[in-house]
């Protein structure tokens, strides 16, 4: 059969007699004969061309016709098909095993770790990490601009924060969002929504929040979901290709405070330190059990606004049984006057969270 034969050295083509027999392939040009044994053959198909090289001349290639080599190359060519097709399979089984290992990476490999990266990780990366998130929480969320009501809520929380075994200084603040929610940054910053604060029927229901979210600080709950969206960025970079930015921008994503979602543990265990830095303080710790029963009634008329918080602290009808079985009574968390400022902080409404909020029905 004719073929053309490519040296390695030049892109010239060279025109090539090529013989095929059991054993090995026989390339014949005006320069040279040379014989590639089926050992160390290798062979692709591109189109209707069939193009084969050997390990003994690795730069070197020789293309035939596709169909001469099937019809003309007789014992060999069924062997190389066959040993393509066992690469084949070999290379399927390998991404396969590849790709299970990085699938039990991502959902239990980095969920195991990132307790004790969390614990490890140093107390200035994980202020220097709040103060980014700050500052983009800054940008989606505008504060409320009753700054007298945030003066109460932040008084509030330093009670509650007084007994937490943390090197974080706790630092509260109302913001305008368009959900029910609270949550926790790293280095110590906590956010409540105008929102949450305009659903709770007393302060008592705010401070079982706030408290709730000292202890998420506390336990380093919040370095630990940001260290499982970190691993499901580098990952995503790696599936992508390493360059792209893809794993950044996953990391920035995930890392947003309303996506830093905790296991049911770590929310069992936030519920129970968040009742009793309620108790040292003096406060009633009433207020978790209502906030939760009420929360629950609106997860079960599926309200648009209930959603968000459901999404990242789940289960309230059952943590709202727990919180009754272990409730104590106390001083209310703040004065009638001072929280009637924190419900009026947040008066003030951003015109394009009134869009967003009226879009969604709320």
């Amino acid at each position: 059969m004719d073929g053309r034969f490519y040296d390695g050295k030049s892109a010239r083509s060279h025109p090539a007699v090529v013989s095929v027999d059991a054993e090995a392939v026989t390339i014949s040009t005006e320069e040279k004969a040379r014989r590639w044994p089926s050992k160390g053959l290798s062979l692709t198909f591109e189109a209707n061309e069939a193009r084969l090289s050997h390990s003994a001349e690795p730069d070197a290639r020789l293309v035939v016709s596709r169909t001469d080599w099937t019809q003309s190359g007789g014992l060999l060519a069924k062997q190389t098909a066959r040993r393509d097709r066992s690469r084949e399979r070999r290379l399927a089984l390998t991404l396969a095993v590849v790709a299970a290992a990085v699938t039990g990476f991502v959902f239990f490999g980095i969920p195991a770790l990132s307790g004790p990266l969390a614990r490890a990780t140093p107390v200035e990366y994980e202020r220097n990490m709040g103060r980014n998130f700050d500052l983009q929480m800054n940008a989606l969320f505008p504060r409320c601009d009753g700054e007298d009501g945030q003066v109460a809520l932040q008084a509030m929380t330093d009670r509650l924060a007084s007994n937490a075994d943390t090197v974080f200084d706790i630092r509260i603040r109302a913001v305008q969002a368009p959900m029910i929610n609270a949550f926790a940054l790293p280095g110590g910053s906590i956010i409540v929504t105008d929102d949450l604060i305009r659903s709770a029927e007393t302060p008592d229901e705010v401070a079982a929040v706030v408290a709730h979210e000292i202890a998420h600080v506390e336990k380093r709950h919040v370095m630990q979901a940001v260290w499982r969206s970190l691993g499901f960025g580098l990952i995503l970079d790696a599936v992508v290709g390493g360059g792209s930015g893809a794993g950044q921008q996953a990391v920035i994503l995930a890392g947003q405070a309303t996506d830093l979602s905790y296991g049911r543990a770590a929310e069992h265990e936030a519920d129970d330190r968040g009742r009793a830095l309620l108790h040292e303080a003096g406060f009633s710790s009433r207020g978790m059990a209502a906030f939760f029963d009420r929360l629950s009634k609106m997860e079960d008329q599926k309200l648009a606004e209930a959603a968000e918080f459901a999404a990242t602290h789940p289960a309230s009808g059952r943590r709202a049984r727990e919180a009754r079985a272990a409730e104590r009574p106390g001083a209310p968390a703040l004065s009638a006057e001072d929280w009637r400022l924190v419900k009026s902080a947040c008066k003030a409404e951003d015109p394009t969270l009134r869009v967003i909020r009226r879009n969604l029905g709320l």
